[in-house]
């Protein structure tokens, strides 16, 4: 690609992302929470509010928890810390899967500014393929302690990878706009000492599935 064939690229890309704006290129849905990942719980300290050996049979928990129970999502061993995405650009073009329609849709041949800009079709289809990558917005899964009182223990968690930005010029980056719910079980205690009644009560919990690069 010829230097002057660059710059006019990169003076439509900068009304397509203009800051200012906030308008991300690619058209998003609103995010349905901002408070996704669910933060650690502050657990009361003493011990006597845990479960004890005899209330974690795994065969009668499995039974209670019955087809909620989702082992891609769910173990109740440790299981191996693997990261199923990675946030370099460079590495995402075979992880984000086909353009957008919106994507094909783009007009390279000329800038707002009326100058127009010839480019051969293997060209546009690179250009498109980086530009796709480099917004892409994968969900960084990663398994999370809930500790002793939930069962299964550990979920796979979603994060929405966000210590640079994902949009050209800067100024957006990767934010959750879908989640799933999963139903765990929660030791819950009621009353004090004692008197208090504790049992395995349903818990739902929700996981990040899809992130997009937005303001």
């Amino acid at each position: 690609m010829r230097a002057s064939q660059a710059l006019l690229l990169c003076s439509s890309l900068a009304v397509l992302f203009q800051p200012g704006s906030c308008q991300p290129y690619l058209r998003l849905r609103p995010s349905p929470s901002d408070n996704l990942p669910i933060k650690d719980l502050i657990e009361h300290p003493d011990p006597e509010y845990d479960p004890k050996e005899q209330d974690l049979d795994d065969r009668t928990l499995r039974k209670k928890l019955g087809s909620n129970f989702d082992p891609a999502f769910m173990s109740v061993v440790t299981p191996v810390q693997v990261n199923l995405s990675s946030p370099d650009p460079l590495h995402r073009v075979k992880t984000a899967g086909p353009l957008p329609s919106e994507l094909k849709k783009l007009e390279l041949g000329e800038t707002p500014y009326g100058a127009r800009l010839k480019m051969g079709k293997k060209a546009r289809r690179k250009f498109l393929q980086w530009l796709w990558a480099y917004t892409y917005c994968p969900v960084l899964y990663t398994w999370k302690d809930l500790g002793i009182r939930f069962w299964p223990r550990y979920i796979k968690e979603g994060n929405c990878f966000s210590e640079k930005s994902c949009s050209f010029p800067e100024g957006m980056y990767c934010k959750p706009v879908k989640s799933v719910t999963k139903t765990f079980l929660r030791w819950y205690c009621q009353g004090w000492s004692r008197q208090k009644y504790c049992t395995w009560i349903p818990m739902q919990y929700p996981v990040i599935s899809e992130c997009k690069c937005s303001c």
